[in-house]
């Protein structure tokens, strides 16, 4: 995992202003304004009652329950369908992965409300598979000298498990979650545009329907900030347990 360093960051948020800007000037359309009337629109959004802080708050809040839920379901599953799970198992994956999940939002919602239960099922349905799916083939192409090497040892399902097939997905899962990170936060958008007053979606929405196009710019560098943030956790927690995998990359 590489450490980066202010001045990448720096050079990366560089290249986007000046990217922005001169899109913005080639567009010449009030849909897409220059960076600057944009950053001070965010500004005033997060300062002292300003919106953006609540429904950055609320939006966080709805992508990490589901990350939590998501991991939680799809990380044993797929290290049991990598591992053991046979090939009705892969088909049942298979067949319901490509499923639109977001076309089950009115049924979601009518059973679980328009509160966040229904949002964070919802995001959870869809990055569950993505963690799923990576996961299961991560455990599935674990080499098998290693496996043979520990029940040479007289290790049982359990061992195998803990000590070959968890360390050897672990980088995997992490690259799901980074995967997963950036389709929660599409998802959270369209959850959060239907019947909701609190979430960085409806804050979007509600400044496109009325024009405001710098506060709904502003609205979408909270978003992608929000997905910067977990990003910034995702690379800690990754050299934090799996240090073998940093001289990998």
């Amino acid at each position: 995992m590489p450490r980066y360093r202010w001045y990448h960051y720096a050079i990366a948020l560089a290249i986007l202003a000046v990217g922005w800007e001169a899109l913005a000037r080639g567009l010449d359309i009030a849909a897409f304004p220059p960076l600057t009337p944009a950053l001070a629109s965010f500004a005033e959004g997060v300062g002292p009652g300003g919106p953006l802080v609540k429904h950055f708050l609320a939006s966080a809040y709805r992508v990490f329950c589901s990350t939590v839920i998501s991991l939680a379901a799809g990380v044993p599953l797929g290290l049991y369908l990598g591992r053991s799970g046979g090939p009705i198992g892969s088909v049942l994956v298979y067949l319901t992965y490509p499923v639109p999940k977001v076309v089950f939002l009115p049924v979601i919602m009518v059973v679980l409300g328009i509160g966040d239960e229904s949002k964070i099922f919802l995001i959870t349905l869809v990055i569950f598979f993505q963690i799923l799916v990576t996961v299961k083939d991560a455990a599935a192409n674990v080499p098998r000298g290693l496996i043979r090497s520990v029940q040479s040892l007289g290790g049982g399902e359990w061992q195998i498990y803990r000590h070959v097939i968890l360390p050897g997905t672990l980088p995997a899962i992490f690259t799901a979650l980074r995967l997963s990170t950036g389709t929660a936060v599409a998802v959270l958008f369209f959850a959060e545009t239907y019947a909701t007053r609190e979430g960085l979606g409806s804050f979007v929405w509600d400044a496109w329907s009325m024009h405001a196009y710098d506060m709904m710019f502003a609205g979408v560098m909270a978003m992608a900030l929000m997905g910067f943030g977990f990003y910034v956790l995702l690379d800690a927690a990754e050299r934090l347990l799996c240090p073998w995998a940093e001289g990998q990359r």
